[in-house]
């Protein structure tokens, strides 16, 4: 396939254009700028799937395709200033393209049915258009500079689609909450990305990792700490913020507050997405500057504080919102303990569950209007469709074998395993992550048990609700996202772990192609291919060896044997887990063996503390924000009132008064009357003396001389 202008840059473009152009048509022709949004998305994927089957047909780890063009050179002379923007097209970006624009189309086409009564039906879209170019845009830059510029246009998006229904004012302060928190996150991210500039020289990411190679980051210190570290933490931040991690996870259940469908978009395929796909490339960065252990308890208390809150949420929405953190956790686990593949594996496979979950729960809404699930129940006999896609997606997030959730979570699980093995430092990390894997199976299977099954506990909501009936853009999007929950799409094995196979070992495509990059020798990056970015494809097209599953990861046979007896146990140990947690939903929410209300009064005190999600709110805006910043605020405004404008604005007058005042009266005396005006005088004064001595009178000429004579005589007398 040839990589030019004209087969990369339209998976951008197109969405980006659509955006363009409905921003002026959207009012006027609302049903002819859906269209174009929604055609523009399918484009952008026809295309991302053409470059999908072109790696997966060369198959290979080596092949990248990294296109260069100039975006501005304010070079003069032998001063030289030119930033390069560039496309980076590796295994983990074909996959990445994939599976945005795929999801992308079918929220698009999802919302053309649950947005079509909403007054703002086309605005809606507009955001849409621009949200998915942004992320699209993101996924295929070749450096962190344009990663920032994409990043930051996907905040202003979340930030209008929160807010969408602007005159609620829930919205409103969501949408605030959601940028402001981002925030942080992005000037630490900032911060590393200078850091990472001011040595380097560049912000590409082969530039970094062959200066990683090189060794020149050793050694060099940022307010005394080692650059790696400081670079790696700071990013490390803006995937904190981006990815909705602890401390900064408080913006993402309040991000419920948009449209359904633009919830499943933030949620799956863009905005949290972005973070951990971020970190992802910058892991060489994380591992020398020794983050590693950090990164993974960070991912674990996230993972298992989300799923202990997500245990009380009875808003559908907000259990998915809970659920989506505590996954994103599980991924930032994977990136702790080395589990490179698995944690983008999981990436990809919780998009499309997490997805269809979204959707799942938007068609539930849309048919009954209420998102509280105590007055849901018995839903399946009028929902059969949207019942049989949300089963499945529980299945694949619980961790059930056969589907995807099995396949990526607990392999992650399994890395964490083996690394507490090794390193007792991870110990906590392996317990939390398994602890939060029984929960989830427990909170997802609640809300599936509350939703679907027993008997209406609201009739009048369930009489009212519309029946589902087969439709190609209200359940089939739902649907063709639930096919793809089935783990055999990216193990080749209906188990995960070997058994069963399908197609051959070589059909292990994801666990084979998606390779963490390997910086210890400088000799990768040596012959390190950049073409320009054109019409015409300059790559050398040579044919590249065939990649192979290694069973082993490469290691020696013993250490290999001990990873797959460990993951075997974390298997073994995920299956029962899972349906653990989906018996004690069962028990409590269908059978009714066991009363739920028996443990929140049990634990009545955390049950309170899992209802204000751990006081985190509470503290920022009630402390942090209330008692601490607004008191400084309005410190800060009386020194501005009080002082600063007072004297150094408005006193200024006064000196300016003042001035005028000592200038008025030193020009009237001292420079009129004294400088111009006596000057005037004194030759008038000097004019009479010398009118008076040069008289022409000789007796006056004689009494002159003599007095002088005198004078002299007297002067020599004494």
């Amino acid at each position: 396939m040839d990589y030019t202008l004209t087969t990369v840059a339209p998976i951008v473009l197109l969405p980006f254009f659509a955006f363009v152009i409905n921003a002026f048509i959207v009012k006027r022709f609302t049903k002819l700028a859906v269209g174009i949004s929604c055609a523009a998305i399918f484009g952008s994927f026809l295309y991302s799937l053409k470059i999908f089957i072109d790696f997966l047909s060369v198959y290979s780890t080596n092949y990248y395709i990294h296109k260069v063009f100039t975006w501005f050179d304010l070079s003069a002379g032998e001063h030289l200033f030119k930033v390069n923007m560039g496309i980076y097209i590796d295994n983990m970006t074909a996959v990445m393209l994939l599976m945005v624009t795929g999801a992308a189309t079918l929220i698009h086409v999802f919302s053309t049915w649950y947005m079509h009564d909403d007054p703002r039906f086309g605005r809606f879209f507009v955001y849409l258009s621009l949200f998915t170019s942004a992320m699209l845009g993101l996924v295929l830059s070749d450096n962190l500079l344009s990663v920032f510029i994409f990043w930051e246009l996907m905040g202003f998006c979340s930030y209008s689609l929160i807010g969408f229904y602007y005159e609620k004012e829930g919205a409103g302060n969501a949408s605030m909450k959601a940028f402001m928190t981002t925030r942080v996150g992005d000037v630490f991210f900032l911060l590393g990305i200078l850091a990472i500039w001011s040595v380097v020289g560049s912000t590409t990411f082969v530039d970094m990792y062959a200066a990683l190679a090189a060794g020149k980051l050793n050694g060099i210190m940022i307010l005394g700490i080692p650059l790696a570290t400081f670079a790696g933490f700071s990013v490390f931040m803006g995937t904190m913020g981006k990815s909705a991690q602890v401390p900064l996870q408080v913006w993402l259940p309040d991000a419920m507050w948009g449209p359904t469908p633009c919830s499943a978009l933030i949620h799956a395929a863009t905005m949290v997405a972005a973070g951990v796909y971020l970190s992802l490339r910058m892991y060489p960065i994380m591992e020398a500057g020794h983050l590693t252990t950090f990164i993974a308890y960070i991912g674990a208390i996230t993972a298992f504080g989300a799923a202990t809150v997500a245990l009380v949420q009875t808003d559908i929405k907000a259990v998915l919102a809970y659920s989506t953190i505590s996954q994103l956790g599980y991924m930032v686990i994977g990136i702790g303990v080395g589990s490179y593949n698995a944690s983008f594996m999981h990436l990809i496979t919780h998009a499309v569950f997490k997805a269809c979950l979204f959707l799942s729960a938007g068609s539930v809404i849309h048919s009954i209007h209420c998102q509280e699930m105590p007055q849901m129940g018995g839903l399946r006999k009028k929902l059969p469709y949207t019942f049989f896609a949300m089963l499945l997606c529980c299945f694949a997030i619980a961790g059930v074998p056969f589907f995807s959730g099995f396949v990526s979570k607990d392999r992650i699980l399994g890395d964490a395993l083996v690394m507490a093995t090794e390193n007792k430092a991870f110990i906590g990390v392996a317990i939390l992550g398994f602890g939060g894997a029984l929960l989830t199976a427990f909170y997802m299977f609640r809300m599936l048990f509350l939703t679907f099954f027993g008997e209406p506990r609201d009739h009048h909501i369930y009489d009212h609700a519309h029946e589902e009936h087969i439709g190609w853009n209200s359940n089939v999007p739902l649907l063709i996202l639930s096919l793809f929950t089935l783990g055999l799409f990216y193990s080749g094995s209906f188990t995960g772990q070997g058994e069963v196979n399908l197609f051959g070992s070589k059909y292990e495509w994801f666990q084979t192609l998606i390779k963490k990059p390997e910086v210890s020798t400088v000799a990768q990056f040596t012959d390190y291919q950049r073409e320009d970015l054109g019409m015409t494809d300059t790559r050398d097209k040579v044919a590249l060896t065939k990649a192979a599953y290694d069973s082993t990861y490469g290691l020696s046979e013993e250490k290999a044997h001990h990873i797959h007896v460990v993951h075997r146990i974390g298997a073994v140990l995920s299956i029962f887990i899972a349906f653990l947690g989906i018996f004690l939903a069962y028990s409590m929410y269908v059978k009714k063996t066991l009363n739920p209300g028996w443990w929140t009064n049990k634990f009545a005190a955390w049950t309170r503390a899992l209802k204000n999600k751990y006081y985190f709110d509470d503290l920022y805006v009630g402390k942090i924000i209330q008692k601490g910043l607004l008191p400084f605020n309005d410190l800060l405004s009386r020194f501005d009132m009080g002082f600063y404008d007072k004297y150094g604005v408005d006193g200024w007058a006064t000196v300016n008064r003042w001035a005028y005042s000592v200038s008025r009266w030193f020009d009237n005396n001292i420079v009129d009357s004294g400088m111009v005006d006596g000057t005037g005088a004194s030759v008038r004064l000097m004019n009479v003396v010398l009118r008076t001595i040069q008289s022409g009178r000789v007796q006056l000429y004689f009494i002159v001389l003599i007095v002088v004579l005198a004078s002299y005589v007297l002067t020599l007398r004494f």
